[in-house]
């Protein structure tokens, strides 16, 4: 039985490219779903609506190549996921259109990572084992603030910002924030494109930090260090007099691209050296904190750079995840542009608002894809990523992390930390923050992104732009629920609903309004 359009979709284009299909709520029998038009395709459109791609072009859309496409054996609407009669599970992601396909078998492998040689640790013995490590504090840049223990049970929690060299070793972090040593957009680039200045803060800090021995002999080992990764001359750092140092290091104290590292690089009391100390590994209300020291962080590099269209925050879980330590970290990066993707979104956004709930929690919802739930954050199973994804989702009517009340965001925290917890530390992951640029007026909820990196595209996925996934949502959506009752039970996560008892969620989240 042909499907028919139960409500018009108002032609919206996806993405950039030859391929732009158009999203349609569809029903066959009495079920309703989200379906993919491929270019060209005209279903019938409902009585009294326009019909969606009516048009002879696609230009008007954002990112369209307003090129013809042609049709010739496609099928007239495809759902955006489909399991086929082999079991093979297709999916396209409602927001960008990528494509993947889970095939069976496939999904029984192996997802944890395994590091290697594994030695034993003296679980007494300070950590020392990469330059995130509280025992090797002056490998990294000066610290532009730390988070540490207060109170006298150490129940209390207190921000320490510019803490000078000679009092690195006075408390003990639990999470410290620096400019990260080698940056991915440097100080350089923002000097000569745009002009930027350091703030003055920034500049005060460097000075009173380079007015004592203790700190110039720190800055002066990082710019030999920088030096010789450059395959420049490191002893040109020792004959560097205090204008050369300075200058050498301005990016040490005013860059736009931070480091957020954690305090454990194994779990306490580890007796190997496979036991890496994870998100999920932190207490609820140790990853509230790292969130909240996170945001801090974010809304200070937006501060002090005027030129900073957008601030990139992820955290990327041992190497197959593109980590250079196994040690629990954040990354915060200013751009001076909007991302694409970010800009196609909100140009949807603009027409039609309530994206996030159509293609994102409604449709969780339809599938059965949703995992947990609080009074200020949903946990879903992304569908049409690349990788095996988890979403959160802030029901918070902030756009802004920074905006969010203390209640909001540790709501948003607990879920990311339950889907860490669930996910295990030994599968690498990416964490991604997707939230609004500032100056743009369109309403956009805060959504983080963790995505399972255990596989690696290749040449097929090249070839085709079909993205083999070897998990799909449903499986992937048993595997972490079954282990989130665990961990309730536990006492490991926060009380969270969980699965039928999240109710209907749907038109839950509040970014409108």
């Amino acid at each position: 039985m042909p499907a028919r359009v139960r409500e018009s979709a108002d032609g919206r284009s996806l993405g950039g490219g030859l391929l732009q299909g158009r999203w349609r709520r569809c029903r066959r029998r009495d079920v309703t779903f989200t379906t993919y038009a491929f270019p060209g395709e005209h279903p019938p459109s409902a009585p009294g609506l326009s019909t969606p791609g009516s048009t002879d072009s696609d230009s008007s859309d954002p990112g369209s190549t307003g090129l013809g496409h042609s049709n010739h054996g496609s099928p007239s609407s495809v759902p955006a996921l489909r399991r086929m009669a082999d079991g093979t599970v297709k999916q396209i992601n409602l927001f960008t259109g990528t494509e993947v396909w889970t095939v069976p078998g496939r999904g029984h492998r192996p997802v944890e990572h395994h590091p290697g040689e594994v030695s034993a640790v003296d679980p007494a013995a300070p950590e020392a084992h990469c330059a995130f490590c509280v025992t090797r504090l002056r490998e990294t840049t000066p610290e532009k603030a730390r988070l540490v223990r207060s109170g006298g049970t150490g129940s209390g929690w207190e921000v320490l910002d510019e803490v000078p060299a000679a009092e690195l070793d006075a408390t003990t972090p639990e999470f410290r924030l620096f400019g990260n040593l080698f940056e991915i957009v440097s100080l350089d680039y923002w000097k000569a494109v745009h002009g930027y200045r350091i703030s003055e803060r920034a500049a005060a800090h460097q000075r009173d930090y380079l007015a004592t021995p203790d700190g110039a002999e720190h800055v002066r080992s990082l710019v030999r260090t920088r030096l010789a990764a450059a395959q420049s001359d490191p002893d040109a750092a020792d004959a560097m007099d205090a204008r050369e140092l300075a200058a050498h290091s301005e990016s040490f104290f005013g860059g736009c691209h931070d480091v957020v590292v954690a305090r454990r690089h194994l779990v306490d009391g580890a007796t190997s050296s496979d036991r890496h100390a994870s998100s999920g590994c932190l207490t609820p209300a140790e990853h509230e904190r790292f969130i909240a020291f996170t945001v801090r962080a974010m809304a200070g590099l937006y501060r002090d750079n005027p030129f900073a269209r957008y601030v990139s925050v992820f955290q990327n879980w041992l190497k197959p995840a593109g980590a250079s330590f196994a040690h629990l970290h954040k990354q915060l990066v200013s751009i001076d542009e909007v991302p694409v993707k970010t800009a196609r979104e909100l140009a949807l956004l603009a027409r039609e608002p309530d994206l996030f709930h159509s293609r994102g929690i409604d449709h969780a919802v339809d599938e059965g894809l949703v995992l947990a739930a609080n009074e200020h954050a949903v946990a879903v199973v992304g569908v049409g990523h690349r990788y095996p994804a988890l979403v959160i989702y802030s029901r918070s009517a902030a756009a802004n992390p920074w905006e969010h009340s203390e209640a909001e965001l540790r709501g948003v925290s607990d879920l990311l930390h339950a889907c860490h917890a669930a996910t295990g530390p030994m599968v690498p992951v990416n964490e991604e923050w997707h939230t609004r640029p500032p100056g743009v007026d369109v309403p956009m909820p805060w959504r983080i992104v963790l995505k399972w990196r255990i596989s690696t595209p290749a040449g097929f996925e090249g070839a085709t732009g079909i993205y083999v996934n070897t998990i799909d949502p449903w499986t992937l959506r048993d595997r972490v629920a079954s282990r989130l009752h665990e961990l309730r039970a536990e006492g490991r996560i926060a009380d969270l609903a969980l699965g039928d008892e999240c109710g209907d969620v749907r038109g839950s989240l509040r970014y409108r309004g």
